[in-house]
């Protein structure tokens, strides 16, 4: 089977960034990967002026959508309309069953040609509210990194994109593959698309947040252990209430949460580079049982574990 042809959007005054995520993940040569046919197509006629000064010229303009397995919209200016043919142009892919990526405020342009109406999306959590009063009609979640939607993607901001983009890798080409590429970029090699896109202090702030920064380290490290509330203020030598109220300064979440999301973290890793069994990744990641487990997956994944290491293991 061909590799898929990839069709990237450019506009005028586009961050050179945003367009580079997905150049850099499909455009570039990646060990054990094919190589993609991309296509970097001008929305606007002439050379394509970025917003950091400098120009590029591309070799298609809509028509370089006629074909493409892929569709990419790296992102837009709010409040700058959509050209009629791109809207067409985006219609009639999507009827054709065209995969079509939404990425930072890339989604406005999805949702401008009606492909959201009625499906879940998400983008830059700055813009939520500006999304939201535009497009009542689509079910908007501006709390996670990217959502898919059947054919349609979107993601929240610049590092947000790089993820949807590996996520696609991951479904075509399985977790090893896609991981390689992440390391070669630098980038963590697999961020759920639920995971939270903004915490309000995700860094340690005083003496006392990085000793609370440093016992997280050690949990992560010892996921097999019980850990509670109680034990864990314990080692801080802090009461419940500061315990509680600093603990969600750090992380913007409960005891409880945390832990999930990590143990789930943490399994989904077993579940894709090694030979554990269901029971085993329970034990390791501090689940105590398969059941609870399998209980937990289908409350935030939908999917059982052995469903997930079907998905994602190469």
């Amino acid at each position: 089977m061909s590799p898929p042809v990839i069709a990237v959007l450019a506009f005028q005054h586009i961050s050179p960034f945003h367009l580079s995520v997905p150049c850099v993940v499909f455009g570039d040569a990646h060990p054990g990967l094919p190589a993609f046919t991309l296509r970097v197509c001008a929305v606007d006629a002439g050379p394509i002026r970025t917003s950091a000064g400098f120009s590029i010229a591309c070799d298609y303009g809509l028509e370089g959508l006629d074909g493409a397995d892929i569709i990419i919209l790296p992102s837009w200016q709010v409040g700058r309309p959509v050209p009629d043919a791109l809207v067409q142009a985006l219609q009639q892919a999507s009827q054709a069953g065209v995969q079509i990526v939404g990425l930072c405020l890339g989604a406005y342009v999805l949702a401008e040609a009606g492909l959201l109406n009625g499906r879940n999306a998400t983008t830059h959590w700055a813009y939520a509210e500006d999304f939201a009063s535009r497009y009542p009609q689509v079910r908007l979640d501006p709390a996670v990194l990217y959502v898919e939607d059947g054919p349609l993607l979107t993601s929240a901001g610049t590092a947000a994109g790089l993820d949807c983009c590996l996520h696609l890798l991951r479904q075509r080409y399985g977790a090893e593959l896609a991981n390689g590429v992440a390391r070669r970029l630098v980038v963590p090699p697999h961020r759920q698309g639920g995971q939270a896109q903004f915490i309000a202090q995700p860094l340690p702030v005083s003496a006392g947040d990085a000793r609370l920064a440093a016992l997280l380290d050690w949990v992560r490290a010892n996921l097999a252990q019980t850990h509670t509330l109680d034990s864990l203020a314990a080692r801080m030598a802090m009461s419940r209430r500061s315990f509680t109220r600093h603990f969600r300064q750090l992380t913007g979440s409960t005891v409880g949460q945390w832990l999930v999301s990590e143990r789930l973290r943490y399994s989904q890793r077993l579940l894709e580079s090694a030979e554990y069994s269901v029971e085993q990744v329970a034990a390791l990641a501090g689940f105590g049982s398969a059941a609870a487990l399998r209980h937990h997956f289908r409350l935030h994944y939908g999917v059982s574990p052995w469903q997930w290491r079907q998905n994602f293991q190469s």
